[in-house]
């Protein structure tokens, strides 16, 4: 049993410090649910199947051809909770934040398919973690193609006792920076609830639709781009309230921090939004440690700071890892750096009011 709002469980990692014992449980920040019923909802409608193109073409056929049935191999573990905690309890995790699969985001979608796909999708994540509330929280979906619905899909989520949402980089002709998104982010920040922004497809499209560079290059790009927007356009001076999760350790922006930071002091259009240098703001977001070096990760920390930092396992996923403590361990932080990544942060981040 785990209780993520004082730390205690039976399983968690227990460290000797300063001569006491301090017991927290390990939370794994990045891990999915597939929730079958949002399939059947959009399949046939207009507009889906084009989007279904649109993916097959950025990913190209070879990697579809490996990803369908690596998906299929693992769908117990993304729907059946029984499942899901075995392999917790394997992995050495007590608690995990479950987010639905980005494949859910359907940004395509008009205003009457979004608000059935984020009820759906809000109210599913939700039954799936009452299977195990003290061991799994979960987060919510947000239509950012109709930004008008994004914040009832927060205010849904949140009555249904989940954390937050998660979105993508980008909606179809808008960046995180859009105006339109500012009554989203106020009341993210005001409600203290947590945005998870993972990508779903990269607009570099077929340029990526080799080698599986979709995923490998294309996440990380659009991670960076997404915080740069959030960034320069000063949506974090104006919100300093937010609690946003960037994916995939933020992608590229946090170990190029440094020509970010040049173009602010050198131009004056670069200047012009934000009030403060860019490397700054990496304190004011989180990150989760799925970066697959640990040199990286070490960075990572090192430029954001231990209690920035997450951990996340991409779960169940291929391009996660099977042992994310074992991936934090390598890093060969400072010990109580670890422990605030192991758990320590997230735990303080999904205290119950």
């Amino acid at each position: 049993m785990t209780d993520v709002t004082t730390g205690t469980t039976e399983a968690a990692q227990t460290t000797q410090t300063t001569g006491t014992t301090e017991t927290r449980p390990t939370v794994d920040v990045h891990a999915h649910v597939l929730l079958p019923a949002i399939d059947a909802l959009v399949a046939g409608l207009p507009g889906h199947a084009e989007a279904l193109a649109l993916d097959a073409g950025r990913n190209g056929p070879a990697s579809l051809a490996v990803s369908g049935p690596m998906v299929r191999e693992r769908i117990p573990r993304m729907t059946d909770p029984a499942v899901r905690l075995a392999t917790m309890d394997a992995q050495g995790v007590d608690v995990q934040l479950v987010s639905p699969s980005p494949s859910h985001y359907h940004y395509w979608a008009d205003e009457e398919t979004a608000e059935k796909v984020y009820l759906l999708a809000n109210e599913a994540t939700a039954a799936h973690c009452s299977a195990a509330p003290e061991r799994l929280r979960g987060l919510g979906l947000a239509p950012l193609q109709h930004p008008d619905q994004a914040v009832r899909a927060l205010e849904h989520a949140l009555e249904q006792g989940l954390a937050g949402v998660e979105i993508s980089s980008h909606a179809p002709g808008r960046e995180l920076s859009d105006p339109a998104y500012e009554p989203f982010w106020s009341r993210a920040g005001e409600s203290g609830a947590i945005v998870f922004l993972h990508p779903f497809g990269c607009t570099l499209d077929e340029r990526l639709d080799q080698w599986y560079l979709s995923n490998t290059v294309g996440q990380p790009t659009e991670n960076a781009v997404a915080l740069s927007h959030l960034i320069f356009s000063g949506v974090l001076d104006r919100h300093p309230g937010l609690k946003v999760i960037a994916a995939h350790g933020g992608g590229y922006l946090p170990t190029h921090i440094g020509r970010s930071d040049h173009a602010w002091s050198a131009r004056s259009d670069a200047h012009a939004g934000c009030a403060h240098p860019p490397s700054s703001y990496l304190k004011r977001l989180y990150f989760d440690s799925l970066v697959h070096d640990p040199h990286v990760l070490r960075e990572l920390v090192r430029v954001a700071g231990a209690d920035r930092v997450l951990l996340g396992s991409d779960f169940p996923f291929d391009m996660g890892t099977e042992d994310p403590v074992g991936a934090l361990r390598a890093a060969q932080l400072a010990e109580a750096d670890f422990h605030a990544v192991r758990g320590g942060t997230a735990a303080a981040l999904l205290r119950k009011d």
